[in-house]
């Protein structure tokens, strides 16, 4: 099963539900896909799309995960791969008002530098990235507050 988290912002990431849905249709993902979409309205007779779920109920869903597939929230990447997952995270974008500035790129890169993740910048990325999942083995996480730290002050300096 592959697990999708789109979080809790109030904006649409309705540009990664699109992908994947073209990703079932082309046969790229053959699994069952659930979607905790939180604000974002799609639908699709191809993703079971749950708006909200219970911590405990988004606990269980990720632990039966073979792959998850999120935006670079922080929350949900750090949940993701403190249970060894497989994680795909895809930065929402302000360009699309999907948030508002582009932090999440930032975080991903982070993530990806340390092996935890494969970070796509593009949305066009996804498929390759779901065929490099199948052979990727992620590093263990490790907390390292310092280097989150580290990147929350130099967000806000930009700021």
């Amino acid at each position: 099963m592959i697990l999708v988290l789109l979080g809790t912002q109030n904006n649409s990431f309705h540009r990664l539900l699109e992908e994947i849905e073209k990703s079932i249709t082309d046969g790229t993902i053959k699994e069952e896909v659930i979607v905790q979409a939180g604000y974002t309205k799609f639908k699709s007779y191809k993703m079971r799309i749950i708006d909200f779920v219970s911590s405990e109920q988004l606990e269980k869903l990720q632990e039966e995960a073979n792959l998850i597939i999120t935006h670079g929230g922080v929350g949900s990447i750090v949940t993701s791969i403190e249970k060894e997952k497989k994680v795909i995270a895809v930065p929402r974008l302000h360009e699309y008002e999907e948030h508002v500035n582009n932090h999440q790129i930032e975080i991903i890169n982070r993530f990806s530098e340390q092996g935890c993740i494969i970070g796509i910048d593009k949305i066009d990325d996804l498929k390759s990235a779901i065929q490099k999942s199948k052979e990727f083995e992620p590093k263990k996480y490790e907390r390292n507050n310092k280097l989150m730290i580290k990147t929350i002050e130099e967000f806000i300096d930009k700021i």
